[in-house]
Parts: C-alpha cells; sequence; structure tokens
C-alpha cells in the first residue's frame, strides 16, 4: 500500500481528463462551472476547515483529495453522480494502492456530498459538503445572455462575493455573502440553496461546531 498525497491526484492525467470532460457535459446540460477553477476551490477549502478545527494533516490532505475529485462523477450522468464519482474513485484510487481505510473515507465522503441524498458521516465528508456548498459564485455562470438567464443563473451571478469563515475558538463556520438584490432577492437564493445550507449546517454540527450564513451582512441562519 502506498500513502497518496494530493499532487499524486491533482497531476493524474486520467483523473483530469475525467474532471474535464465530466464539466464538458455539464455545460452542455446548462449547469454551472464543475471544472478546475471549482475542484481546486474544494480541495483547499475544505483542507482548511479541518485544519482550523484542528483536525489532523493527513485528514485535511485526504479532504483535498476527496475535494478534487468529488463531482468526477458527472462523466456518466448529473444524477447520482455523487455514487458513480464514488465508485470510479473507488477504482482509481484502488489501482494506485492507496490504503484501503483511506480509499473508504474519501469515497464515503465522495458517496454522500451532493444535497439529494447525502450526509456528514466523517470528518473529511463535512469538510467537503461544507467547501462544494459554499463555492457560490458569479464567476461559475456560463450563460452569457442575462435576458435567459433561469433562476439558477440569477442566484449565482448575483452573489457578488462569497467567503467561508471558520473560528476555531467559537467553533463557528460562517458563510459570508454579498449579493446584488436588483439580480437575484434573498428569498430565490433560498429557494435554490435552502437544502444545501441545512447540509451544511448538519456537516458543522458533525465537526463540532456551528454553521452560520449572512447576506448583507445579515444573520439568516
Amino acid at each position: 500500500m502506498k500513502l497518496i498525497a494530493y499532487h499524486d491526484i491533482k497531476n493524474n492525467e486520467e483523473i483530469c481528463t475525467y474532471i474535464q470532460k465530466s464539466d464538458v457535459v455539464l455545460g452542455l446540460m446548462g449547469y454551472t462551472e464543475h471544472a478546475f477553477n471549482h475542484v481546486d476551490k474544494v480541495a483547499r477549502t475544505a483542507a482548511d476547515i479541518l485544519l482550523e478545527l484542528g483536525f489532523s494533516e493527513r485528514e485535511a490532505e485526504l479532504a483535498r483529495i476527496a475535494g478534487f475529485m468529488h463531482d468526477i462523477g458527472n462523466i456518466v450522468n448529473r444524477d447520482r453522480h455523487a455514487q458513480s464519482g464514488a465508485i470510479i474513485a473507488f477504482n482509481i484510487l484502488t489501482r494506485l494502492r492507496m490504503e484501503p481505510a483511506e480509499i473508504a473515507l474519501v469515497v464515503a465522503a465522495i458517496g454522500n456530498h451532493d444535497e439529494g441524498n447525502g450526509s456528514p458521516v466523517n470528518s473529511i465528508s463535512a469538510a467537503l459538503t461544507l467547501a462544494d456548498k459554499s463555492d457560490v459564485r458569479r464567476s461559475r455562470v456560463r450563460n452569457q445572455d442575462f435576458a435567459t438567464f433561469d433562476i439558477h443563473d440569477r442566484v449565482n451571478y448575483a452573489v457578488e462575493e462569497s467567503r467561508l469563515s471558520v473560528c476555531r475558538e467559537e467553533k463557528l463556520v460562517s458563510l459570508l455573502l454579498s449579493i446584488d438584490t436588483k439580480i437575484s432577492s434573498k428569498m430565490e437564493y433560498f429557494e435554490i440553496f435552502l437544502h444545501r445550507m441545512m447540509m451544511c449546517r448538519k456537516a458543522a454540527i458533525f465537526l463540532g461546531a456551528t454553521f452560520e450564513l449572512f447576506m448583507n451582512k445579515t444573520k439568516l441562519l
């Protein structure tokens, strides 16, 4: 067995190809960007969450790995992409001779990151959920024709700034959003993202923390 590092995953041609091709599929379906900008950010954020809350460097490294690979299942289909992605990741990591106990953590995290049917089942899973669901930003919107925006486009485009803050002393994980309410209302944000925010709340609790949501400096959760 081998101790797999994040750079082994990030520089793996097979993994990078699947991520790039998955994003092409999602683009054709009208979804926001899910390529390297997204997975890089999720990987870094997930690791930072765990380190800030006092978890080990190895757990943070596994969170980076899970974050980078979490959307790989979209190459199969958007529906149940978390589960198909977990199976793809299992096969790749097994071939790379990763420790089975660590494969189990990463695969469980990937398989549980979608708000449709996921739950925080380990620290890597909880950190991945928080990192993934907090990546809401204008630059992920592909559609350049504002007149044809649907509600998903409007809500994402309206987010001028998104920042996840972690306070170890107070055990707080705070998502701070700045939204242009001329583009999308706060109510529309909740209409689209309520289930995601509830999942973030559960993930923070799993890590021994409390999740807060601030929108335009107003606390909503």
